[in-house]
């Protein structure tokens, strides 16, 4: 998954903007802090800032419900005064209702991200993880052939909509994908991962298993080596 952006251009007054960014940046290392200093600063005049920095406080704190109102309110309030602002605000509140498990309320604060832009890369990328999470993998494998369109470049997309074409049983252009992500990334260990898992479905065992240990070797401590290395297990000659 792609991770919440801590920061977004902001209206905030002059007076304002130092108050902000050293809320933005407790938000990481103290968000239990941040929180707090965002809701004295609110109680203070500090306003849609200090509400910007308490969501993503909020994210911190894993209370992703919460954090997203807070985030899909000010994407339609005057605090986002542009466009690119209001739709980074309507990403962002996308992305805590996934982290709520909440993808009917991620699929409209993305739809509305892309309402303003419609041609970023990411804000489709992020749609087509929430109709995924729904395994509606038809619209999320056209979002993300939409996003390759536009960045066709990344590895990380042709992962992803492999794994939607695997799932809607295009087990040969999920294939092709997952090789076109290792072209462009030879050790991206997601790519590995269901290259192997595709390669044991069709009984090719031993190169499954060289999938699943190179994604491993990319990246041990990734959730795809984690998997790639219970499937190794399971795998393993008694």
């Amino acid at each position: 998954m792609m991770v919440l952006a801590t920061c977004v251009h902001a209206n905030a007054a002059p007076s304002q903007s130092q108050d902000y960014q050293s809320c933005l940046n407790r938000t990481r290392s103290d968000p239990g802090g941040a929180l707090a200093q965002a809701n004295g600063w609110s109680r203070n005049g500090g306003g849609p800032p200090a509400d910007h920095c308490a969501a993503l406080a909020l994210v911190g704190l894993k209370r992703y419900g919460e954090a997203a109102v807070k985030l899909d309110a000010l994407a339609r309030s005057e605090f986002a005064a542009k466009n690119n602002m209001r739709a980074a605000l309507f990403d962002q509140a996308g992305n805590a209702w996934m982290l709520a498990q909440r993808p009917d309320s991620a699929i409209a604060s993305f739809s509305a991200a892309l309402a303003i832009d419609a041609f970023d890369a990411d804000y489709l990328a992020d749609r087509a993880r929430a109709l995924a999470q729904k395994q509606n993998w038809a619209k999320a494998e056209a979002d993300l052939t939409a996003a390759l369109l536009v960045s066709p470049g990344r590895a990380d997309l042709y992962v992803l909509r492999g794994s939607a074409r695997h799932a809607l049983g295009r087990k040969g252009e999920a294939r092709a994908d997952f090789d076109l992500a290792l072209k462009i990334q030879p050790n991206n260990p997601d790519a590995l991962l269901e290259r192997g898992n595709g390669k044991y479905e069709n009984g090719d065992i031993a190169g499954a298993r060289a999938d699943w240990q190179a994604s491993v070797n990319a990246n041990p401590n990734s959730d795809a080596a984690a998997t790639a290395r219970q499937h190794l297990a399971d795998t393993a000659a008694p």
